[in-house]
């Protein structure tokens, strides 16, 4: 006998059993909807990629973490890190096909080779949407009321949209003399939350040269609180005479107008100038989204405006903003506050198949429950009805038609509420219309 090899999965990688993946494709599904209806298109790219095409474009962290190998023919490749690069690949390749403005989703399995913990791992999907080709602040109030609506949609109530444009950073940088430092600064504030102000001072300090005072200062700004206005208002002073600082305030000015009048309570979005994003390709407003009762789990939906990066496979310009729904973290999120169902199959409704006599009968009552819409599951043995009933219970499914020769011979079947245990006798007469009334209302006081 050969020795058997032992079933196990790579550190950072994951399966899904039904009751996490319906889950899964039950926010994919709302996901796109959402999109949709906001006008974004679908796209797919490949999981390989020139591995020139993604070395660089995410910062010194992210190139570290790439998956990178030869293919058979000896090509340098590398599989996606994110789905913002191939985008810029993308576009720069087909734009002239696609014209501009362009609003595009993409759902996507994307790899990174970084130390895994709650909520991440090395392979996750993302659900990203983007706009190409408009520098507009619409497009920038846009970005959040997706990412707003988004989870309201998958049914959260309790999340903060982080807002902050890295324009008001670089203008403060500028008025310290480290605009040339500004990649290594940014880096640092964005580890604020993890480290604390003492440790980024002291990054900042010995990765971008900047004096203790200096730094203290780009940590005063990014810790300011208060409302959104009163944020604005307590900025000014800060960037002083920097055009980019001030052309930074006015476009966050007009993004908090913009989504006031749309409607979005103040509560759910915050200025917060402390969100930098690590990534090395934003330019202009970048967001975070945290979930007010896990926000250890980090952001479950981030992105912002990134203006320069397909200038690095087209001379055209194709300015871009776009945010990217982090569908295993927030998996992650709601396994830790119970928000995920508890049922492992899509069935609705189940049919024993008890009397080995009525299978016909037995396809026949699902094909009906079917065309009315609800998912119906039959047995695939015939066996002890109790056996049979345990399996759906097991299962999650909450309606169960049960018939046999007496109940067909009166034209009429038992549908139970495998909840509560309860009982009604319906006829089948007229398309089992009694019958699927009956289910929908069981399943509706169950939901």
């Amino acid at each position: 006998m050969t020795d058997r090899i032992q079933p196990r999965t790579l550190k950072g990688f994951r399966d899904y059993l039904p009751r996490v993946m319906l889950a899964r494709e039950h926010i994919i599904e709302t996901a796109r909807r959402v999109f949709r209806s906001f006008g974004f298109s679908p796209i797919d790219t490949p999981a390989l990629e020139y591995l020139e095409i993604l070395l660089g474009k995410g910062g010194l962290e992210t190139d570290k973490q790439l998956y990178r190998f030869q293919d058979h023919g000896g090509r340098d490749v590398g599989l996606r890190f994110d789905l913002t690069v191939p985008l810029a690949r993308f576009a720069a390749q087909h734009i002239n096909e696609l014209g501009t403005p362009f609003k595009r989703y993409h759902i996507a399995t994307v790899w990174r080779g970084e130390n895994t913990q709650a909520g991440r791992y090395r392979e996750f999907m993302q659900c990203d949407f983007d706009t190409i080709g408009t520098q507009g602040a619409a497009a920038d109030a846009e970005t959040v009321l997706v990412a707003h609506e988004l989870l309201r949609a998958i049914g959260f109530e309790r999340f903060t949209i982080h807002v902050n444009n890295r324009l008001v950073l670089n203008g403060l940088l500028e008025s310290l003399g480290l605009a040339e430092q500004a990649t290594q600064v940014l880096r640092a504030i964005d580890k604020l939350a993890k480290i604390g102000a003492d440790r980024v001072v002291e990054e900042m300090c010995e990765t971008a040269g900047a004096s203790a005072d200096e730094a203290r200062r780009v940590v005063e700004m990014v810790e300011l609180t208060g409302t959104n206005d009163e944020v604005l208002t307590k900025l000014r002073p800060l960037v002083g005479s920097s055009q980019r600082g001030l052309e930074g305030l006015e476009r966050l000015a007009e993004l908090w107008s913009a989504l006031h009048n749309a409607g979005v309570p103040e509560q759910r979005v915050k200025l917060d100038v402390s969100i930098a994003r690590g990534l090395d390709y934003y330019t202009g407003t970048v967001l975070e989204t945290l979930l007010d009762d896990k926000r250890e789990i980090g952001s479950v939906c981030s992105g912002g405006r990134y203006d320069n990066l397909a200038e690095l496979y087209t001379k055209q310009q194709l300015p871009g903003i776009g945010a990217s729904l982090g569908l295993d973290r927030l998996i992650a999120a709601m396994e830790e506050l119970g928000l995920l169902p508890t049922a492992q199959t899509p069935s609705q409704v189940f049919i024993p198949y008890f009397d080995a006599a009525h299978l016909g009968n037995y396809f026949q009552l699902a094909a009906v429950l079917r065309t009315a819409g609800l998912a119906a599951e039959i047995y695939p043995e015939s066996t002890k009805l109790g056996k049979q009933l345990q399996y759906a219970a097991r299962k999650g499914i909450r309606v169960a038609v049960i018939a046999g020769q007496r109940e067909f011979d009166s034209g009429e079947c038992q549908v139970k509420n495998l909840s509560t245990g309860d009982s009604t006798t319906v006829s089948l007469a007229e398309n089992a219309a009694e019958l699927i009334s009956e289910a929908q209302r069981i399943l509706a006081s169950t939901s």
